[in-house]
């Protein structure tokens, strides 16, 4: 895994190269760039924007190194006086950002950087990284959590994921995004998501017979949950209870399917069990389930207490990217933008505000210019100043993760659905517009 302390080569190469050139020209006055995405992914009526105000803590930290020196002067393509100028770099500007786990729609900034050009331009890739990962496995989690109607779902994901690194931040998301557990034990343990996972096919393939397997795990794990589904499935159930009466002392939390037509085999399991008074053993399902699948067998009354799902939500397969800019919107006190074909920006450091009825509910948001007073809660709050995090941040997972389930409970219904729903309203003020339009004009001179 890539270390902490090497995240300041953590860059795309342009970025050093354009720090060079700023420096070499003298040009440091005072940048704004906006981290916003131009599009939803196909699937998704909201973006859960994560990882925003995690990585401003990481920024705060940046150092380049003798080592990192070292290995930029053998690229052959930095003076030796940039170099030194990298050595004494320490970020100096704000950052503003939404709360993690926050509900957005496009063109709304996630976060604003302002600081010394070069100081915003090398910290470009990193921020992107940590806010494209973070916020692609959330918005997935989420759905996961509106299909499931309030049972758990367990993330599986680890094995199939591209990456150390994203398996251990993707809980953080998951966390945020309101599963109830994982099965990865060092990112369970950092970010206080419930640790929880059953065993694997082999552990009953290794034994004889799979009822002795399933009295040792029973033995040295009380509750647990045994894997029913490596022969027979009803078979072992049977067996299971039969085992049960016999020893009233031994204790099953529940069994799990992981193959097969899962909501027969859920039917099938659930009557044996209650049939024999085991009303009170759980049946968990996994294997290949994703949203659309859990939120079939439940609409179909599949008597299922719980989801582990791996694939899909590791890989977030059928939305795995985000279309994130970050794009300079002023420099030296003068509005920017760009004007390319489906490319257009918005120039000047912003805010947003989502305007709410009378019962709590989300019906707007208002782009403005930072300077604006619009109705609503401003969504963008500072995080940093000067370099340095502000008292609170970052804000415990706890709390974030308490503002995250109020903030997607607060949107409208049609847009907690699995189906698209009718795109929520975001308005740019007048005066954006008129920038907009005056910026237009000057570049286009």
């Amino acid at each position: 895994m890539i270390k902490q302390e090497d995240l300041p080569l953590m860059v795309d190469l342009y970025e050093l190269a354009m720090a060079q050139a700023y420096w070499a020209e003298d040009m440091a006055d005072t940048s704004v760039f906006s981290l916003f995405f131009r599009d939803l992914p196909e699937n998704r009526n909201f973006v859960l924007a994560c990882g925003q105000q995690h990585v401003a803590e990481l920024i705060g930290q940046l150092r380049f190194t003798s080592d990192h020196i070292e290995r930029l002067r053998r690229l052959n393509r930095f003076q030796p006086e940039f170099l030194e100028w990298l050595r004494n770099l320490r970020f100096s500007g704000s950052i503003r950002a939404v709360t993690e786990g926050t509900p957005l729609f496009p063109q709304e900034p996630i976060l604003e950087v302002t600081a010394p050009i070069a100081e915003a331009q090398l910290l470009e890739s990193l921020i992107m990284n940590y806010v494209h990962l973070e916020s692609v496995l959330a918005s997935k989690a989420v759905r996961l959590a509106f299909a499931s109607g309030g049972k758990p779902v367990v993330d599986f994901g680890m094995r199939r994921m591209h990456g150390l690194d994203a398996a251990h931040r993707g809980v953080r998301a998951y966390r945020l995004a309101g599963l109830a557990g994982t099965s990865n034990v060092l990112a369970g343990r950092d970010y206080g998501l419930d640790v929880s996972g059953t065993m694997a096919h082999s552990f009953v393939q290794a034994y004889p017979d799979e009822m002795e397997a399933f009295k040792v795990y029973a033995r040295l794990y009380p509750g647990t949950t045994l894997l029913v589904d490596t022969y027979d499935t009803r078979r072992a159930v049977r067996r299971i209870v039969d085992w049960l009466q016999e020893e009233p002392d031994v204790r099953i939390g529940g069994i799990r399917l992981d193959s097969g037509d899962l909501e027969q085999e859920a039917r099938d399991c659930r009557k044996i069990l209650d049939d024999a008074g085991f009303s009170d053993i759980k049946i968990m399902a996994s294997g290949g389930l994703d949203e659309y699948r859990i939120a079939a067998l439940l609409q179909a009354g599949a008597p299922i207490d719980g989801f582990g799902v791996g694939t899909a939500i590791g890989a977030a397969n059928d939305a795995p990217a985000l279309e994130l800019a970050y794009k300079l919107t002023e420099y030296a006190g003068e509005p920017k933008m760009k004007n390319s074909s489906g490319k257009t920006s918005w120039p000047g450091a912003k805010q947003v505000f989502r305007q709410f009825d009378g019962n709590g509910v989300a019906r707007r948001d208002v782009i403005a210019g930072i300077d604006e007073q619009v109705d609503g809660l401003p969504l963008l709050e500072t995080v940093m100043a000067d370099g340095v995090l502000l008292p609170g941040f970052p804000a415990p997972l706890d709390d974030l993760v308490l503002k995250a389930g109020e903030s997607v409970f607060a949107l409208p219904g049609p847009l907690r659905e699995l189906e698209q729903a009718k795109a929520f309203p975001v308005e740019f003020t007048d005066y954006l517009q008129d920038l907009q339009a005056e910026t237009l004009k000057k570049v286009s001179v």
